[in-house]
């Protein structure tokens, strides 16, 4: 057993359920060197590898989630502890199954923002894959969610949050002191016609045009 940086005794070397997760926690060690020790980083990957894990009908993306999401939410704490600047202001989306409302919420937040606002969404309860009505209607209008998936809501990502919005996702987001809180009452895609699905963008887009304005930032 070796000592780290803070004095403390080092954790033995951790056996990976997957090689990459090996690979991901030693670059994660470089990228938040001098912010979080490996044990704190090695804990997050394989928290956030678990918990994807518990929702995945098919592996062939999981390395991919489990490195953007190990990411964000290690990014996250930095910011919530001040370790890392907050250049933007930060918001979160949440939904039950962040397969829909939030997703869109989230897209369409950092479209219209121009990156000027940053965002991140989660889900209560998250499904496996995206709402494919949701994914459509969102490409009808040029807005690409290939690269989004439903991710659990962490401790973290609610610390790091300017303002929290919430869409139908009950109690299960943590109340804390500073934070904003807003709540839109939206239907939910699941299940619905695709006309109705394009109903419910235009509402969030709504939405979101008024979120945008009361944190200063003009709406592309």
């Amino acid at each position: 057993m070796t000592i780290d940086a803070t004095g403390r005794r080092a954790q033995p070397e951790l056996a990976y359920p997957e090689q990459y997760l090996r690979r991901l926690s030693d670059e994660l060690a470089v990228k938040f060197e001098g912010i979080f020790n490996r044990e704190t980083i090695e804990r997050y990957v394989l928290e956030s590898y678990t918990a994807l894990l518990r929702t995945a009908t098919v592996k062939a993306h999981l390395a991919t989630r489990t490195i953007h999401f190990a990411t964000e939410r290690l990014t996250a704490l930095a910011q919530a502890k001040g370790a890392l600047p907050v250049i933007w202001p930060e918001v979160l989306f949440v939904c039950e199954q962040n397969s829909g409302r939030s997703q869109m919420a989230a897209v369409l937040t950092e479209a219209l923002s121009g990156g000027r606002v940053h965002v991140r969404s989660a889900g209560s309860m998250p499904a496996n894959e995206l709402n494919p009505a949701v994914v459509e209607v969102m490409t009808e209008i040029g807005l690409d969610m290939s690269r989004e998936f439903p991710k659990p809501l962490t401790d973290d990502v609610v610390q790091a949050a300017d303002v929290v919005v919430t869409m139908g996702c009950g109690d299960a987001c943590p109340i804390y002191p500073g934070k904003r809180y807003q709540d839109w009452e939206l239907r939910d895609p699941q299940r619905q016609p695709i006309e109705t699905v394009r109903e419910i963008r235009a509402e969030v887009e709504q939405h979101v045009r008024e979120l945008l304005k009361s944190l200063e930032v003009t709406p592309a």
